[in-house]
């Protein structure tokens, strides 16, 4: 049986621009915080991480007691910015229109955002109810684990391995292959870098795109293979 009987799409970086807003914000604020870090390597090594495991790592590597007022102080500046300026992909609405196959979004942002960003972009009507935030699963389930693509698989009684996953992040690509299922690489947001498609690549996606109006021609190819 070829095809796909679910596509899955991660929201931040895929659907909507919003990761390089992320970076720009988080940056400056571990920046101040006494750990400097640019915008471009906050999207390289962080992209797809909640904000809390950012902190976290950040004081394992440098030792450096970061204040748990930032975890409140950064979703506030965040969710300030995103509502004055994120933006869709662009391509989104395109391939959305010619996939028939049935979709959810599996994201790390909370639903709060995953609202507030989709209904900015007129992009909630494509995926109607089946909006899935790994937070309201638990604060210790968000990607790279693969508990959200399951939970996301589940809603409709699909087997993992008859997904697909649209992944810009190589933690969401991680948490997608340890789900079972196969993955898509974006790398066409803001925050892509030189070897964004080859690190999303080593994580374990068949094929990376970098135009979203691509998609709905690499699904149907990657749905006559069996894949790897």
């Amino acid at each position: 049986m070829s095809g796909f009987d679910l596509i899955i799409f991660d929201c931040d970086g895929v659907l909507v621009d919003s990761e390089i807003i992320a970076a720009q914000v988080e940056s400056r604020l571990l920046t101040e915080a006494g750990y400097p870090i640019s915008v471009e390597e906050m999207g390289e090594r962080f992209a797809g991480m909640t904000w809390k495991n950012i902190l976290l790592q950040v004081e394992q590597e440098a030792d450096i007691p970061l204040s748990a007022s930032l975890l409140d102080k950064s979703e506030k500046l965040l969710d300030q910015r995103l509502e004055r300026s994120v933006k869709i992909i662009d391509g989104v609405k395109f391939a959305l229109a010619r996939l028939t196959t049935q979709r959810c979004i599996c994201s790390n942002s909370s639903s709060q955002r995953l609202d507030m960003m989709l209904t900015k972009v007129g992009l909630k009507p494509y995926f109607e109810n089946h909006i899935y935030s790994a937070k309201d699963l638990g604060p210790d389930r968000v990607k790279p684990k693969p508990d959200i693509f399951l939970h996301g698989a589940k809603q409709f009684g699909v087997e993992p391995d008859r997904c697909l996953v649209i992944e810009d992040s190589t933690h969401g690509v991680h948490g997608a292959r340890t789900a079972g299922m196969r993955v898509v690489g974006f790398t066409g947001a803001s925050h892509t870098y030189p070897s964004h498609a080859d690190r999303l690549t080593d994580a374990g996606a068949e094929t990376v795109i970098s135009r979203m109006s691509d998609l709905p021609a690499v699904i149907a190819a990657l749905g006559e293979w069996g894949g790897i």
